[in-house]
């Protein structure tokens, strides 16, 4: 299996360097040459298997000889020791032919833990192997700090970096970055929105002498690890609505576009999807690019949904690649346009687009109704996150074909949202009862990126 870079010019890779080495040193992001395929009957197997069972037959196709099957078992295996629930990835059902997919088991409480459980796994045993330590770098708007840091904490071969938005996540978000006290960990404060913390991260790994000076590697939704992780769970959510002999969709509330691409990657390998809805807050851009509007950026608001405050969906480019026909010329110059504000969509790629997600949004007042009723309706408490999903998902299903949304976090990750729209405040699970009191540790930096490599340089030394 080897992996190329969606803007053409990069060195191909195997799955370990590209997991290893994140973002292409052409600025673009690596997908697989080819995308393997499973049978009806492999799909069919997948029925009363464990979630492990099923993630080794879902991405040992995608990882070639980087790890023999007995490793990546028990990588696995590792992974998911820690998670609250042993079914993983559990479903209830809100509605008929509505169900809700609780991603939010894992240490960190969201769906990110899925992938960084995994990844912290691989990026231990790829670099122990090798006897080699690499700086990871990465970009957050509440869940992805949390989860990497959870997955790297105290670990041997790495140092972790992450960037978050100062004062544009959740309470319970910050200090699951910031209470950890491990030293190769560190939360750094960037006085911006989560666009900047993610510029500035590109801006790191093209600086070639930096990256190469300090073995930077990523795990941002960059990496293709990550991307592969979270395709397992739509092959357990559809094998126990009868897949393959049905056809089940999926909404998922989404900002960087990874987790729907990951439902996209199912689909291309013999999961019979019938929709994947994309839903958006009122940072709509994904939205109304599905729509023909084009790709361009405008100002973030601030929702009380704060992981989708986003307007450049880094996942979108791989989207784009393949809606392109993989023309590596034609993304990077999309890409260029979109450093210049943004971009139109070819007739072409956007029928291909159109053909494969549905979308639409959801604002802040429909995103707190729906976190009211579905408690009164159903008795679940969703996260604001979760509650965008399934507005969207209500507006656009079809009643004859099982709805999956994703709940991508816990409701006591976003408790001022939960209480306001219903009046309970959700609790934190016991074994992080005590986040609250524990001592923060972070450092606030300038939205610039010599201050922010000069803080590296400094705490690597």
């Amino acid at each position: 299996m080897r992996y190329i870079s969606t803007r053409g010019t990069a060195p191909v890779l195997s799955f370990e360097e590209a997991m290893l080495t994140g973002l292409a040193r052409d600025g673009g992001l690596y997908v697989p040459e080819t995308i393997p395929t499973l049978s009806r009957d492999e799909i069919a197997g997948m029925a009363g298997q464990s979630y492990e069972e099923v993630a080794f037959t879902v991405m040992r196709p995608f990882i070639g000889d980087t790890f023999t099957d007995d490793e990546f078992r028990d990588l696995i295996t590792k992974a998911y020791a820690c998670f609250g629930h042993s079914a993983r990835a559990p479903m209830v059902q809100l509605a008929p032919n509505h169900f809700l997919l609780e991603l939010f088991h894992g240490p960190t409480l969201a769906f990110k833990d899925f992938a960084m459980q995994l990844i912290g796994q691989m990026f231990q045993k790829a670099l122990g192997r090798k006897g080699d330590r690499v700086t990871i770098v990465g970009a957050t708007s509440g869940d992805t700090g949390s989860a990497a840091i959870e997955a790297f904490r105290g670990l041997d071969n790495v140092d972790v970096f992450i960037l978050y938005p100062h004062g544009r996540v959740s309470e319970v978000q910050r200090r699951q970055m910031t209470t950890p006290s491990e030293s190769n960990v560190h939360a750094l404060a960037v006085d911006g929105d989560f666009d900047d913390c993610q510029a500035r991260l590109k801006d790191m790994f093209n600086d070639f002498e930096f990256r190469d000076g300090v073995k930077l590697a990523g795990v941002n939704s960059i990496n293709w690890g990550r991307v592969l992780a979270q395709v397992v769970y739509y092959f357990t959510a559809a094998v126990s609505l009868g897949a393959p002999d049905r056809e089940v969709s999926f909404t998922v509330p989404t900002g960087n576009f990874g987790d729907i691409f990951a439902g996209y990657i199912a689909k291309r390998m013999g999961l019979p999807i019938a929709d994947l809805v994309v839903a958006t807050n009122q940072n709509d851009i994904l939205d109304r690019c599905l729509k023909g509007q084009g790709y361009h950026k405008g100002e973030v608001h601030a929702s009380i949904s704060p992981s989708m405050d986003i307007q450049v969906s880094s996942n979108f480019e791989r989207a784009l690649f393949d809606a392109y026909e993989r023309d590596g010329n034609a993304v990077a110059q999309l890409m260029a346009e979109l450093g210049q504000g943004g971009f139109d969509v070819s007739q072409g790629a956007m029928q291909a687009l159109q053909d494969l997600y549905r979308s639409g949004r959801a604002s802040e007042a429909e995103t707190t109704e729906t976190i009211a009723q579905l408690h009164t309706t159903t008795g679940e408490l969703l996260c604001p996150h979760s509650a965008v999903g399934v507005k969207v998902a209500e507006d656009q299903r079809d009643p004859c074909v099982p709805m999956v949304t994703l709940a991508t976090a816990h409701p006591a990750k976003f408790p001022d949202a939960v209480e306001n729209a219903t009046g309970i405040r959700p609790g934190l699970p016991s074994r992080m009862a005590d986040l609250f009191d524990r001592p923060e540790r972070v450092t606030r930096v300038a939205n610039d990126l010599e201050a922010l490599k000069t803080h590296i340089r400094k705490a690597l030394a």
